[in-house]
């Protein structure tokens, strides 16, 4: 029996009536399995690790009816901490992690507690790829609920480009399978409007054949020109390559020389969907840009693109904003240049980056009503960022990041919503502008009238309850 709205929350009961873990804050592991990414204090009542969909059930008519906020969670890195909750109850998929792997069939049902490197090392065995963002450590169920860009968008397009179905928890508690013929408006706005909608609980994805791939770090110095000239050569390469550019002080890595670092250099990730000779000649162009201060590129398995985990790092804070622009000539690449070196002299500064991502491709030639993702036409995407030690240094980064975004701003007014931090309503209507807001917010009245599904970057029902 699901208590009532004046009933409170029993640990107790809660322990006995789902298969899981329930986590009090008197418990050993609460602190750890509260924290997230990038620091914060949110405490919540009760952290539910779910052991499959009834359990995701349960916790989701518990908290309607006693009326407490709940917060989902796959891989905890939400920028704006959405992943946990103050005074509510947490709801953890990591322990969910069922994968079922047709190889014949080129698909795959996986589990939203799983993480982008534990499902790419899965299929990767078969020789088989899905592609998601670039961090081996996010949660399968953001990343594709809020679009997933990652090193295979050109190529194979966005995360939500492979999915086949869903099965999803909404807000009356019911489990339900979408897809192009079963609740098809609740397929479409899962795909790209976050988690509004309800809780997915596995997706089934298709997959693509790719037993190795070309990539790696190529470090360049970093100059007005060698910026502009890196974007053009993405802009100029085949389709089966991605690029990430970072464009930041060199870290004190092993591999680069020790005056190298701290100093400003394009940091690129890249990624080459194919056989190596091709790749070898589809990538030249980025290795004749200037002498690297490094060359890491080489033939690897898809999941050897994830950096390694890194669970030690202590947590930071980031003022950043995410835009697309239309390009990056040398007058934009010397701005952004320009604005890394000065503002790396500002005092608490950790670091300072401007990551630059050409898209096109199979991602553009999805029609932009197909899924709630918006922005198919928009040619690249920057991420611009400062790190800081302590939320007491924020606010004047985010006032630089805001100025440096300004400055940037080409006309399109776009943000993708997986990067979006707390930003406010604005940068949400950003995210799903125009008709997309319209439909998603028809499909929000219907699966989730009283906007239970609340912690996220919001899509408000029309008659939202105080």
């Amino acid at each position: 029996m699901t208590p009532s709205l004046t009933e409170p929350l029993s640990i107790s009961d809660l322990r006995a009536a789902i298969e899981g873990e329930v986590l009090a804050p008197d418990d050993a592991d609460y602190d750890a399995a509260r924290a997230t990414l990038y620091g914060g204090d949110l405490r919540p009542v009760a952290i539910v690790r779910a052991a499959g969909a009834d359990d995701v059930a349960h916790v989701v008519r518990l908290a309607a009816a006693i009326g407490l906020e709940l917060a989902i969670r796959s891989g905890g890195h939400s920028g704006a901490a959405h992943g946990t909750t103050d005074g509510g109850i947490q709801l953890d998929l990591k322990a969910m992690k069922g994968i079922d792997i047709d190889v014949a069939g080129r698909t795959v049902w996986a589990e939203t507690g799983l993480t982008a490197s534990e499902l790419t090392t899965a299929v990767g065995e078969h020789g088989l790829v899905i592609g998601f963002g670039d961090t081996g450590t996010v949660g399968i169920g953001g990343i594709t609920t809020g679009g997933g860009v990652g090193y295979l968008v050109r190529k194979y397009g966005l995360t939500i480009d492979n999915v086949i179905a869903a099965d999803v928890v909404t807000a009356d508690g019911e489990l339900v399978r979408t897809d192009a013929d079963h609740h098809p408006d609740l397929f479409w706005a899962i795909r790209g409007g976050g988690g509004n909608f309800g809780v997915v609980t596995r997706f089934q994805y298709r997959l693509q054949t790719l037993p190795s791939v070309i990539g790696g770090i190529l470090i360049l110095p970093a100059t007005a020109d060698t910026v502009a000239d890196a974007v053009a050569a993405a802009e100029a390469a085949p389709e089966e390559v991605s690029a990430i550019l970072n464009v930041m002080p060199c870290p004190p890595m092993p591999f680069v020389a020790k005056e190298h670092h701290g100093k400003l250099v394009v940091f690129a990730m890249l990624a080459f969907a194919g056989g190596e000779e091709a790749g070898e000649r589809a990538l030249a162009p980025f290795r004749a840009l200037a002498t690297p201060l490094a060359d890491l590129v080489r033939p690897m398995s898809y999941a050897e693109l994830f950096p390694p985990e890194d669970e030690g790092h202590p947590a930071m804070f980031a003022a950043n904003r995410t835009m697309f622009m239309d390009r990056v000539d040398r007058e934009v690449a010397e701005r952004i240049v320009t604005e890394l070196e000065e503002h790396g002299r500002t005092p608490g500064t950790l670091m300072s980056v401007s990551q630059l991502r050409v898209l096109g491709g199979a991602m553009a030639r999805v029609p932009v009503e197909a899924t709630a993702f918006a922005h198919r036409s928009s040619r690249i995407m920057v991420n611009l960022a400062a790190l800081v030690a302590t939320t007491a240094e924020l606010p004047a980064h985010e006032a630089w990041v805001l100025s440096f975004a300004a400055a940037l701003q080409q006309g399109d007014t776009g943000a993708y919503v997986n990067f979006v931090s707390d930003e406010g309503p604005e940068r949400v209507h950003a995210a799903y502008p125009g008709g997309t807001w319209d439909r998603l917010v028809e499909v929000k009245n219907r699966y989730d009238p009283t906007n239970l599904f609340r912690r996220n970057h919001n899509i408000p029902p029309t008659a939202a309850p105080a």
